[in-house]
C-alpha cells in the first residue's frame, strides 16, 4: 500500500508537474529571471530546476543521489523553487492579464500609502479602480474603494467636500453587485452539483423539485442595473437549469445570450477566454440537441475561423478546451448529417491530440471522445472498430465514467456484436450488460424496453426478424419526444438503427434522409 502511495505521489508531485507544463519561452524567461538575481545561477534551487527539467519521471531518490540537496532540506528547497517559478511566470508578458495588472497597481498603491505618500497612492488607486470597473473586475474594485476610504481618512484634500459620500455610495453599490454575483455563481455551481450527483430530471416529482430549488434561490435583480459579469452568471444559472430539466430550446436561448454578451463586449473575449469558449460549446451542444443543422454549421464554421485567426487567447487552459470543443462538435456535425465516412479523418487527429494533452486532460473527457468515435464507426458500419473504442470505456478500471455513458457504451457494444454476427460474444455481452444494469439505479424506460426486446431476437426465425424489428421500433418510438426519456436517443440513435434494419438501408442513409428535415 505504501509503495502504491509513493508511486502515486511521485507522478503527481506539484513542482514536477509545474516544471513539465512550462513552454520553451517560459523556461527561457525563468533562466533570465534567475540570471538577474545576483549569485543565483549556481544556487541550489536553480540546480534542482535543471535536474527536474531533464527527468522524465519524478524520482526523489535520484535527486538525493545527485547531491543537490540533503533529504532534510529537499522539502524547503522544492517550495522555494516552486515560488520562484510562479514569480517568474507572473512577470512574463504572456501571463500579464488584466486582473494581475490591476492587482499590481493595488499593491503599488498600498506601498505608497505605507510610505505616507497619500496623494500618489490615491492617484494610482483611482486609475486602478477605473481599470477594474472598465473590465468588470468588481471584487477588486471594491477592495480599491475600501483602501481609498482608508487613505482619504489619513489625507483630506478638502478639494471635494462630497468625497466621503461618493466613496461610501460607490462601495455600497459594488458590494450589492458582488453579493448578487456571488448568489448567481453559487446557484450555477449548485445546479451543476445536482447534475453530477443525481443527473437530469427523470419524472414530474424531480422536475418540480429542481424548479423549486432554482426559483427559490434565484436572487431578485433589476436587469437594467446588471453589468457584463452579473448577466454572464445569470445566463449560466438559467442554462444549467434548462439542462437539468432537459429543456434544450431554453438551453439554446441562454447559451446564445451568453455568446452574444461577449459579442457586444468583444474585449472580454480576451479577458475571459475560458468563459467565452464554454459559451460557444454550450451553444453548439444545444443546437445539436435540437438538431438545428444549418445554425449548427454556421456557428461551428464561425468558431473555426476564430481559432484559425487566433482571435481567442491561447494558453494552457484554452488550448485544451479548444481541442475538446472543436473536435467533439466536428463529430457532432457528421452525426447530424449522417456523413460518418467523411468524419473518419478526425479519429487520428483526436488520438494524436489525446496523447499530446494526456497529462492535462481529465479521464472523463477522454472517455466522451472515445464514445463519440465509437458512434462514428457505428454509423459507418465498421462494427469491429466501434467495439474497439467501446472496450476502452467498458474494460478500463482507470477511467471514471458516468453510469449513463457506461450503460449506452454497453448497449452500443451489444448492437455492434449483433451486427458483426459474433454470436458467442453476443451471449457474453448480454450477461455482462444485464449484470451492469442490475447495479444501476433509476434505469430509463428506453433502456429497459430495448434490452428486453433485443434479447428475444436470438429466438426469432430469420424470416420473422424484420417483423420483430418493427415491434421494437413501435415500442421505442413513443419515447422519442417524451420529456424525460428523449435524452436516451441523444446518446444512441437506436430508432435510426432499427429503421435501417426494417428498410434494408445503412444507418448513415437513414440519418442523411432525416437530416433534410432539420435544415
Amino acid at each position: 500500500m505504501n509503495k502504491y502511495i509513493t508511486a502515486s505521489n511521485q507522478q503527481n508531485d506539484a513542482l514536477f508537474v509545474l516544471i513539465k507544463s512550462l513552454t520553451k519561452s517560459e523556461k527561457r524567461q525563468f533562466n533570465l529571471y534567475v540570471g538577474r538575481l545576483d549569485g543565483n545561477m549556481d544556487a541550489k534551487f536553480f540546480a534542482l530546476f535543471k535536474f527536474l527539467d531533464k527527468q522524465k519521471k519524478y524520482n526523489e531518490k535520484e535527486i538525493l543521489k545527485n547531491g543537490i540537496v540533503s533529504k532534510q532540506q529537499l522539502s524547503n528547497l522544492k517550495a522555494h523553487l516552486y515560488r520562484q517559478i510562479l514569480i517568474s511566470l507572473r512577470l512574463s508578458p504572456a501571463h500579464k492579464n488584466i486582473r494581475i495588472q490591476i492587482r499590481e497597481q493595488l499593491d503599488f498603491a498600498t506601498v505608497l500609502y505605507q510610505k505616507g505618500l497619500y496623494k500618489q497612492s490615491l492617484k494610482l488607486l483611482e486609475k486602478a479602480k477605473n481599470n477594474a470597473l472598465d473590465n468588470e473586475e468588481k471584487n477588486i474594485a471594491y477592495e480599491i474603494v475600501e483602501l481609498e476610504k482608508v487613505v482619504e481618512s489619513q489625507y483630506i484634500t478638502r478639494s471635494i467636500d462630497t468625497r466621503a459620500d461618493e466613496l461610501s455610495i460607490q462601495a455600497k453599490n459594488l458590494s450589492q453587485l458582488n453579493v448578487l454575483t456571488s448568489k448567481l455563481s453559487n446557484l450555477s455551481l449548485q445546479l451543476y452539483g445536482i447534475l453530477l450527483k443525481t443527473g437530469y430530471a427523470r419524472n414530474d416529482s424531480e422536475l418540480e423539485k429542481i424548479n423549486s430549488y432554482f426559483n427559490g434561490r434565484l436572487p431578485k435583480y433589476k436587469f437594467q442595473e446588471l453589468g457584463f459579469r452579473e448577466k454572464l452568471w445569470l445566463y449560466k444559472a438559467h442554462l444549467w437549469h434548462s439542462i437539468l430539466t432537459q429543456n434544450f430550446v431554453q438551453s439554446y436561448k441562454y447559451a446564445n445570450k451568453w455568446v452574444e454578451l461577449f459579442k457586444t463586449n468583444p474585449k472580454n473575449i480576451s479577458v475571459h477566454p475560458v468563459f467565452y469558449l464554454k459559451g460557444k460549446n454550450y451553444l453548439l451542444e444545444s443546437l445539436f440537441f435540437v438538431k438545428h443543422i444549418s445554425k449548427f454549421k454556421e456557428v461551428l464554421t464561425s468558431f473555426e475561423k476564430e481559432i484559425e485567426s487566433n482571435s481567442i487567447t491561447k494558453n494552457n487552459n484554452t488550448e485544451i478546451l479548444i481541442f475538446q470543443y472543436l473536435y467533439a462538435n466536428k463529430l457532432h456535425f457528421h452525426f447530424l448529417e449522417g456523413s460518418f465516412e467523411e468524419g473518419e479523418y478526425l479519429v487520428n487527429i483526436i488520438e494524436d491530440k489525446i496523447k499530446l494533452y494526456q497529462s492535462r486532460l481529465d479521464n472523463h473527457h477522454i472517455v466522451i471522445l472515445y464514445y463519440k468515435i465509437a458512434c462514428l464507426y457505428f454509423g459507418m458500419s465498421k462494427n469491429k472498430e466501434c467495439i474497439h473504442y467501446l472496450s476502452k470505456i467498458i474494460n478500463s478500471k482507470k477511467l471514471h465514467v458516468a453510469e449513463d455513458l457506461q450503460c449506452f457504451a454497453r448497449i452500443l457494444s451489444l448492437i455492434s456484436h449483433y451486427e458483426s454476427g459474433l454470436d458467442y460474444h453476443l451471449e457474453r455481452q448480454f450477461k455482462d450488460t444485464y449484470r451492469f444494469l442490475l447495479k444501476m439505479e433509476n434505469l430509463q424506460a428506453v433502456q429497459k424496453v430495448f434490452l428486453e426486446s433485443i434479447k428475444k431476437l436470438s429466438d426469432v426465425y430469420p424470416h420473422e426478424i424484420k417483423k420483430e424489428f418493427k415491434k421494437i421500433h413501435s415500442k421505442l418510438k413513443v419515447f422519442e419526444d417524451h420529456p424525460y426519456e428523449k435524452r436516451a436517443f441523444l446518446y444512441l440513435d437506436i430508432l435510426s438503427w432499427l429503421e435501417s434494419k426494417i428498410e434494408n438501408k445503412t444507418v448513415a442513409q437513414i440519418i442523411t434522409e432525416k437530416s433534410k428535415d432539420f435544415y
